[in-house]
């Protein structure tokens, strides 16, 4: 592994350069950390003007899923890491950069090419997961046509779940109770999936009491403090408290930290997620989902990058998310400790404009222990998420309350 042994000066010769490629709200969050750390930070996106290249020291806009061009980039700016953010990239460019290590003197992709490549599609993870590991899962098949989608249903049985093999935040993704529900399940996945019409991945409905995200850190442990543990790149992995979230159609809109959790359950969940990001290998963060009831927990999917729902962790974690990922993709100490409960909830955008304004801040910030990340991004749509309020308090149940009257309270409007 390569890992950064001294951190330069932004700018000049002597940089540490980092690469993210896609910068969301979550990518702005580690572009912001990685500079308080003292990196040169380049944004790509396939936008312009999307909220990390904001805060980037410079920033590229590229189509994501063309690997020539990201390989062309990549071999010009020279980074000494690749941080994906997003899954919609070119992931077999990236394997074959990693292999052919043209990043960079010391090249290396976060956490690994590979991870990102499995990650990216659905059935390459479920099958790690549930084939070569043995986590327990949903019952699945996979299907090419609305034919294969009904002989899996007639397998697995209603109620089931079906999304593209490749598509994000919910997109594609249906509940089918009736086979009325078979035919408008397909045309969706087909228009919704991250690289149009394809594959999709059929689940048996699972009747879960709960589901987390258990952030889950690979990063040099206590052994690595000192330059000879650190040059042998010995990974541990490093837990945050579990966080329990609410999702409607598959995207994220509100989250809290800790959830509660049986010790049985949180034991298990902890095994499941070290065992699949240890299979994925490399260092930083990984978002593991998972379903619970009772002390039963089922694998659900993983992210190996910041997770929406640990949006939270910027009110709740002495670090939060986005310094564990800066800090462990160069190699530093992590802290994953939870400091105080806490809760985040979406603001969405209401209008389907262009630079659009925000009023009522103010106001929300009135909220005891309250706190905004209105994120910047130059479209709004009436469900695009464009900011996220955050609050502590004594309990996870009152800081839920506080995020939820402190995202309220900001009003989108027209920016004309």
């Amino acid at each position: 592994m390569g890992i950064v042994n001294r951190i330069g000066t932004p700018l000049s010769p002597s940089a540490t350069r980092v690469m993210l490629l896609g910068c969301g709200e979550l990518g702005k969050e580690v572009i912001i950390a990685l500079q308080r750390l003292g990196c040169e930070v380049i944004g790509v996106d396939r936008y312009a003007d999307a909220p990390g290249m904001q805060v980037a020291h410079r920033s590229h806009v590229v189509a994501m899923t063309d690997g020539a061009a990201l390989r062309a980039l990549i071999e010009k700016e020279k980074p000494h890491l690749v941080v994906p953010e997003i899954e919609a990239i070119a992931t077999a460019a990236l394997v074959e950069m990693e292999r052919d290590g043209v990043a960079g003197h010391f090249p290396e992709f976060i956490p690994t090419a590979r991870a990102a490549q499995l990650t990216m599609n659905r059935e390459g993870i479920r099958r790690l997961a549930a084939e070569e590991l043995g986590l327990p899962t949903s019952p699945y098949k996979f299907a090419d046509s609305l034919t294969e989608l009904q002989a899996a249903i007639d397998t697995i049985g209603f109620p089931c779940v079906v999304k593209p093999v490749m598509s994000s935040s919910g997109k594609g993704q249906s509940l089918l109770k009736t086979p009325a529900d078979v035919q408008k399940a397909w045309d969706y996945s087909q228009a919704a999936g991250r690289v149009g019409a394809g594959r999709v991945i059929v689940e048996g409905f699972i009747d879960f009491d709960y589901e987390i995200t258990l952030l889950t850190v690979r990063a040099l442990g206590a052994s690595g403090a000192d330059s000879t543990a650190r040059a042998s790149g010995a990974v541990e992995t490093f837990f945050c408290e579990p966080i329990g979230h609410v999702q409607v159609n598959g995207d994220y809109v509100e989250s809290w930290q800790p959830m509660a959790m049986t010790p049985a359950a949180l034991q298990k969940s902890r095994d499941i997620a070290r065992a699949i990001t240890g299979k994925l290998g490399g260092r930083g963060i990984f978002g593991v989902e998972l379903f619970i009831k009772g002390d039963a927990v089922w694998f659900s999917e993983v992210s190996p990058r910041p997770h929406d729902t640990g949006l939270v962790t910027l009110a709740t974690q002495r670090l939060s998310e986005f310094e564990l990922h800066a800090r462990a993709i160069l190699g530093l100490p992590v802290d994953a400790s939870l400091r105080r409960p806490g809760a985040s909830a979406v603001i969405y955008g209401g209008l389907e404009e262009t630079g659009i304004a925000f009023e009522g801040v103010a106001d929300a910030l009135q909220v005891p222990e309250s706190d905004l990340r209105l994120f910047g991004k130059p479209e709004s749509f009436v469900k695009r998420r464009m900011g996220v309020a955050v609050a502590n308090a004594d309990t996870t149940d009152e800081a839920r309350q506080r995020a939820k009257l402190a995202a309220s309270r900001v009003k989108p409007v027209t920016g004309k």
